[in-house]
């Protein structure tokens, strides 16, 4: 936990609040632009009501300026920020072996991220379940590359289950698609799983599907 102290914040009429007030963020907060967990350096504060205050932050580490959001807690008469404003988006860096067998994969999964981090929070579960789509058919398409019209045609659970050898790529690609169709679906038939469980699952696929790329690789070359 970080604390410090705004001297004076202006109110949201323009003047002083004529009084000091302090503020305390949780570790887990990140800069927006940088990502790294920040040492909070405040600039200025504005006060829109009496359990409301917005902060003029800048990170000691990128010096790049923004706002924190925070709420007055009446038990330890503190403001805590609670979010803060919108910086640049993450953006995950995959192996170049899964860039070389899907770059849509790595392209859809890329915008289903912008879509979670603008909080599209019924949208991007949708894309994350696409891109693991073109990820197991780019996969198998590589794999056995005369079959190619029939594994585009043929539905991604058929893939799995009649195509894809690697009994640890099977199982846990099997599991991704039934917590992607959920996203997809009216009715979610696995309740106690959410976002972060497929996104895990697609996770391990990547892994799983880099692993045997590389294993044959290095066999191939080293034979």
């Amino acid at each position: 936990m970080s604390a410090f102290e705004i001297i004076e914040p202006y109110n949201s009429d323009g003047g002083d609040s004529g009084n000091t007030v302090s503020v305390s963020s949780e570790e887990s907060l990140e800069c927006p632009f940088c990502f790294t967990q920040i040492e909070l350096q405040p600039l200025r504060g504005i006060m829109w009501s009496g359990n409301i205050l917005q902060l003029f932050l800048k990170c000691k580490k990128c010096k790049n300026s923004f706002i924190g959001y925070a709420r007055y807690d009446t038990d330890d008469r503190k403001f805590h920020i609670t979010s803060l404003s919108k910086g640049n988006h993450k953006k995950r860096n995959f192996p170049e072996e899964i860039k070389e067998i899907s770059e849509k994969f790595v392209q859809i999964y890329t915008e289903a991220e912008f879509a979670e981090q603008e909080r599209l929070k019924e949208i991007c579960g949708v894309g994350y379940r696409k891109a693991l789509e073109f990820l197991i058919k780019d996969y198998l398409i590589k794999k056995l590359p005369d079959s190619e019209e029939k594994i585009k045609d043929k539905p991604l659970g058929n893939c799995i289950s009649e195509l894809i050898e690697n009994p640890k790529i099977k199982e846990i690609a099997r599991r991704a698609v039934w917590l992607g169709n959920d996203e997809t679906h009216y009715f979610r038939e696995w309740e106690n799983k959410d976002l972060e469980d497929l996104k895990r699952l697609i996770e391990i696929t990547v892994h799983f599907i880099s692993m045997e790329f590389l294993n044959d690789k290095y066999l191939e070359e080293m034979s």
